[in-house]
Order: structure tokens, then sequence, then C-alpha cells
């Protein structure tokens, strides 16, 4: 490849200095590359120390001239296509590592796919394993002792990849000690299960409720077949059919105890050993290979899992730590897009590729095929798009130094502002079980969502029961940067409350709609929901041990949002929206205390009344120069 880029410079040579280095690099990548002209495809299975075998593929370069590192997915969503002479039209993290010729190797983790042995959704990580005792990270050992010793060209150093749940097992393999794992990118990893994906702060994700399906069930032996079904709910409208279907009991029908993951979510409504052992974060010290942790700044499901793995490592390890994050959904960084946005926001233009290239690609070639392990990557140590300006940033940590706390207190008349009310009154609304603030403006059926978060908060900030502050018009840019805390002073006529805490950019009346604005929008005056979190008000004291409020008893609620940077324009405004639903992203909450809501009945769900004092506010960081 560094021929063709000679050759290429040389007639060339001014239309390449006229260009980005993302044009430049584009034409060096083969646009009709076939992996079965380039790799020789193998099939194996490799025996644990427990005598359990997994499905393993090895995809090696047919260019034996030379040593390649390993580069490995370990997947519980199957690692096919099965069978001799049929390979996957792309391997590898992305394209340029594909080309550039790596070892690939992918992998059916125990008990999924091909592979033997018993599944264990998010399976407890054992500190001191003994005999024959496995976890993820012993299989990652095991299979990594295998690969270095019997895949023919192998230079030794081994590296890790993976995006959502392959992220989690990217993670795992930190844990595993083997010497030859030299770099690990845990990519929208998940990080704790009450946090991720199915679990906001003790808030079921009602949304991905249909997901439980690939989950809950176990298979009796390898299968190259799917072995779940999911529910079949005859309906288009997400809203309409959770709303009728109404308390989360009512879904038994659906899953009954076979799904072993159902049966989990409903046995254990809070955060007791069952989840605190299968959480990664609490283990993640001193660990020794590099990481590349990268996240999308508007993932629905994995926001909690990178930050908090970067953050750990970064306080609990001494070893190369970054971290990326850029304005992508759920695994858009692997996505060869144009044009990236996620819903109506259009952010720029070759986002990913970018990523691919000058990120992820340099990551690995320098940890794996670089002679000076310890020299510098050339890398930041955080690198980070301000969703508000549509740039890339830099930073030497993160949260970076030069941020100044700043406290934005919720007051009379729908202000923001900077100082607290003297007179401590409150906002009423009247929260409806009956009648909840959608999560979307669109109700249609979605696997799981994703849009909603940069979306249109509009039709929210005309329901009664959604409280909306915000800032005047700003005459400066105001940048965020870091996560942000919400200290709510609340009371309800209940016993039992969710808060919702929505960070919204308000957008001028000039705005031009782009080729991405869906037909019934206008980017002017657009409410871009910027970042949003909500807390099962049972758990505001502790997960573990949730407690009632007292009707009518003025009471603390907490509420951390994830990291972001973003600016706010001059001519834009700060907003923030507070309500009590969010449906059906989330389940409804009963607003009748009761012990398990998985258990709630019909009678249980009651119209309350919630007040969201004036000495209310929101925590910020403001970056500053």
């Amino acid at each position: 490849m560094n021929n063709i880029f000679k050759l290429l410079c040389v007639v060339c040579f001014f239309a390449f200095a006229k260009a980005s280095s993302a044009q430049s690099r584009e034409t060096i990548l083969d646009t009709t590359y076939q992996v079965s002209e380039h790799y020789n495809k193998q099939e194996v299975r490799i025996k644990m120390r427990d005598g359990v075998h997994l499905h393993t593929t090895i995809y090696s370069p047919k260019d034996t001239s030379k040593k390649y590192p390993i580069l490995m997915q370990r997947t519980p969503y199957s690692s096919k296509p099965y069978g001799e002479g049929k390979m996957r039209t792309a391997i590898a993290p992305n394209a340029y590592l594909m080309q550039e010729g790596n070892i690939i190797v992918y992998q059916d983790v125990r008990g999924r796919w091909m592979s033997e042995g018993k599944y264990d959704n998010m399976r407890a990580f054992i500190p001191n394993k003994t005999g024959t005792q496995v976890d993820e990270a012993s299989d990652t050992y095991d299979t990594i002792e295998w690969l270095v010793n019997n895949v023919e060209n192998n230079n030794g150093n081994v590296g890790t990849w993976g995006i959502s749940y392959p992220g989690f097992y990217a993670t795992y393999s930190l844990l595993s000690g083997h010497p030859a794992l030299k770099a690990a990118s845990p990519q929208a990893c998940i990080g704790d299960f009450f946090f991720d994906d199915f679990h906001h702060n003790g808030a079921y994700l009602l949304s991905y409720w249909r997901a439980t399906a690939v989950f809950g069930y176990q298979k009796e032996g390898p299968t190259t077949e799917s072995w779940y079904d999911f529910p079949d709910l005859d309906s288009d409208d997400q809203f309409d059919f959770f709303l009728k279907t109404g308390p989360l009991s009512n879904l038994d029908k659906y899953y009954d105890e076979t799904n072993e993951f159902w049966t989990q979510l409903k046995e254990h409504p809070n955060y007791d050993e069952f989840w605190q052992s299968r959480g990664l974060i609490q283990h993640l010290e001193n660990i020794e290979p590099a990481v590349m942790v990268v996240g999308g700044l508007y993932d629905a499901e994995d926001l909690y899992g990178p930050w908090e793995t970067y953050k750990n490592i970064e306080k609990r390890s001494n070893n190369y730590n970054t971290v990326v994050f850029g304005p992508w959904s759920h695994g858009d960084w692997a996505r060869n897009k144009k044009r990236q946005a996620v819903g109506n926001v259009y952010f720029g233009d070759n986002i990913s590729d970018y990523f691919q290239r000058d990120i992820e690609t340099k990551f690995f070639n320098h940890f794996l095929k670089g002679g000076d392990k310890g020299g510098a990557t050339g890398l930041p140590e955080a690198h980070v798009f301000d969703s508000g300006s549509k740039e890339w940033n830099s930073f030497e940590q993160w949260p970076p130094k030069k941020a100044m706390k700043a406290s934005f207190f919720l007051g009379k008349d729908n202000a923001l502002t900077g100082s607290p009310s003297t007179k401590y009154d409150a906002e009423k609304f009247l929260s409806d079980p009956a009648n909840p603030v959608p999560y979307a403006e669109g109700k249609k059926m979605v696997f799981t969502p994703r849009k909603y978060m940069s979306d249109d908060q509009r039709f929210a900030a005309a329901r009664e029961d959604v409280l909306v502050y915000e800032t005047p018009v700003l005459e400066d840019d105001l940048t965020l940067v870091g996560d942000i805390m919400a200290k709510l002073n609340v009371a309800t006529t209940g016993t039992s409350a969710d808060w919702i805490v929505k960070i919204i950019d308000v957008y001028p009346d000039d705005v031009p709609n782009t080729e991405e604005t869906e037909e019934g929008v206008e980017m002017a005056g657009y409410h871009q929901m910027v970042r949003s979190e909500v807390m099962r008000g049972r758990f505001r004291k502790s997960f573990e041990r949730p407690q009632p409020f007292v009707a009518g008893e003025k009471d603390e609620v907490f509420i951390k949002l994830q990291d972001v940077l973003h600016t706010f324009k001059k001519g834009h405004k700060l907003q923030v929206q507070i309500q009590s639903t969010w449906f059906p992203l989330i389940d409804l909450n009963p607003q009748t205390y009761v012990d398990n809501i998985f258990e709630a009945k019909e009678e249980d769900f009651t119209k309350q009344t919630h007040s969201v004092f004036h000495n209310s506010k929101i925590e910020f960081s403001i970056l500053v120069e």
C-alpha cells in the first residue's frame, strides 16, 4: 500500500496538495477489495480449561511473507457465516486494518451459536479463580493462548475490540492477564446492566423489552440457526401497545419462565448482588494493556459504560488509556456514511472515516505493529467532538483542566438563572400514568430507540406536565464539558415518582433545514436534546435499598447526566425540561410505592401532583479559555 501511495503522489502531486487528508486516504482504499481474494478462513474449536469448546473463526492473510498481529472480537451475536468457503464481506474493526493485513478472529462466546456450554448473560467476573472455574476472562486467556501458539505467521501481539455487547467482552479481555494482549478498544461497551441498556438509574427501559428474547433463552447445543423468536405484538404504535398492556406483569404472556433474562429482571428489581456481580466497572484496576475507549455522544444504549470504563481505568491504573467520543448514535463510527447525522441534526462529513483512519487504525498499529510500544502514539488523551460547534477537540485530560463549575437555578417564570430565588416556592404539575409524556413525537414501533437522543423537544415543552426553564438568548458562546448534576428539591402527593431531566439547545429562528430534516420539522427554533437522564425516585438514597417518598414532604433527588462537550452558540438558549414520565422509553411508575414494580397492579397506578422547588439547580462545568 505504501508503494501505491508513493505512485499516486508522483502522478497527482498538485491535486493531493489541495485535498484534505480524509480525501487523500480514501483513494488508497480499494473499493473493489474482496476478503476472499486476500484472506484464508479457518474454523476451529478451541478447548477451554473446563473442557468446553468455543467456536472460533480465523481470517489469515494469504500473503505469508511477514508476520501479523491478531485482532479478536468475542461476540454473542454470531461469528457467521459458518462453513468452508463462506466468508464475511468485511472483517476487522475497519477497512484500513482489513486491507493493511491483520489476522482477524471472531469467536462465539460460551453458550452462543456454535460454541458449547451454558450462556450466562453478563457473566460475573471471578477475581481469584481456582481449578476449572471459568468466566469470560479465563475464556479470553485460553483463546489467546491457543491462537498465539497455533496460528501461523502471528507476531505474538493480540488486540481486542467490539461494539456494544462485544465491547463488554473487549473490556473483559483486560482482566484476562494474558501477556500477549497488548491493546484493547472497548466501544459502546456495557459496563453495568443496572445503568446501561435495560436500566437507567434503576428505571426499567421498556423500549428494550423486545430485545429480552435475544438474551433470555438457552440453546440445546451448537447451532447455526437462531433459537429464539421475537414476540409478535401485532402493532405499529409502541406507545399505544404498551399503554394498553398496562402493568409490566401483563407482559408475562409473551415471556414465560423459560426466558431466563426476563425472570432475572423481575426477580431483581433493585441493585442487589445479582446485578453488582455482573458489573465490570469495579474490577478495572491495575490494567496493563493499552486501552482506547470509544463512544457516541448520542448513543441511546450505552453512554454510562464507555465513560465509566475510561474514568475507572484512568483513576485506578497506570497504563496507556485514551477516550474518543464523536457525534454518533450506537455504533455509527463503524459505518461509513459521508454525511454524519443523528435524527434531524447534521454534524459534518466523513466523521466516521476520519476516526477509522486517523484514530482507530493508528492506535492498533502502534501497539500491535510498532517497534517501540512505549513511544508516543500521536493520539490525544481525550478526543471529543463538540456537538454544538461541530468540531473535534483534543484534551490532555478528561474532564479538561480548563473547566469552571457553574450552577443554574430553576427559577420563577420559566427562568434558568445564575442565582437562587430568595423565596423557595415551587412549580407544580399533575403526573398521570394514563397520559404519560412520550419520549418522542413519533410513536412507531422500533426495536431499540436511537434518534430521540437529538430529537426536537418542542412537543414536550408544550405539555402542562413538563416544566420548562431557559436562559435569555446567549450573548456569547457557552461550552458545557463533562458530566452534569441535577440537584432537585421535590415533593409529591404520592409515595413514588420518577424524575427526568433534559438539557436542550434552543436554536434561533434563522437556522436553515438540511437534507436530514424530516418532513414537517423546521430547524428554525428547533429544541435539540443534548443530554437527558432519569432517576427512579425510590433509589434516590440507595440503589440497593429503595424507599418511598413521604407524601407532601420535601426531599432531594440527585441525577447525574453523562458527559457532554457542547457549545451553545451565541444567539441560542440553554433550556432545561423536568418531567416524571418518558413513555415508553421507560416503564410507568405507579406513583404508589410497591416493593417490586414488575409486580404492580392496575390499582397501584394513580395520578399525583409533583412539585419542583426554585432552589433546585443544575450543576455544569463550563470550558474556559
